[in-house]
């Protein structure tokens, strides 16, 4: 087991490292990202929503684990419960650190949770001396928490993802 990157500064929250055995979770925390979406498409049954959630999320789960080689997948946990997951790649190929992924679950969200990991992922990225980026979508709520804590527009891949970058040199990690 490798040594913790990030450490959360809240004493409720912890992060373990994700196991092959986490992937049914996994796949529900990726699916509760997508519960918006998929009210777009009465049409399809519980079953083909199933379907596509597993492929996208398999897809996806391959692709980070593919291109983010050395990175930290972590579930994030509140006491003994996971309610959320978190990917970090302490040194992106930009040289910046970059936060692949966060999510949390619904029942989890708007809590300050998700802040103070950003938070504590800022400090370790200032401590390393690098800028932090994420990939966001243009219609995340989220949006607002990441232009809170001074994430600025560094490009807009598409008209969906939105890369954000924190530039450590800011001396302010509280919003």
């Amino acid at each position: 087991m490798r040594s913790m990157l990030i450490q959360p500064s809240d004493p409720g929250l912890s992060l373990r490292e994700i196991t092959e055995a986490d992937e049914p979770l996994l796949l529900a925390i990726y699916a509760s990202t997508r519960e918006k979406e998929m009210t777009l498409v009465p049409q399809w049954s519980e079953a083909q929503k199933k379907a596509f959630l597993l492929q996208q999320f398999t897809a996806q789960h391959a692709w980070y684990r593919q291109h983010y080689k050395g990175a930290f997948f972590y579930l994030i946990q509140r006491g003994a419960t996971t309610i959320g997951r978190l990917y970090v790649a302490p040194c992106y190929v930009d040289g910046t650190v970059r936060i692949i992924d966060i999510a949390l679950l619904p029942a989890h969200r708007n809590k300050g949770y998700g802040e103070s990991l950003l938070k504590d992922i800022m400090t370790f990225a200032k401590s390393e001396g690098r800028n932090l980026t994420i990939h966001v979508e243009s219609f995340n709520p989220a949006m607002r928490l990441y232009e809170r804590l001074g994430f600025l527009l560094k490009d807009r891949k598409n008209e969906v993802y939105y890369l954000l970058e924190w530039e450590c040199q800011q001396q302010k990690l509280t919003a």
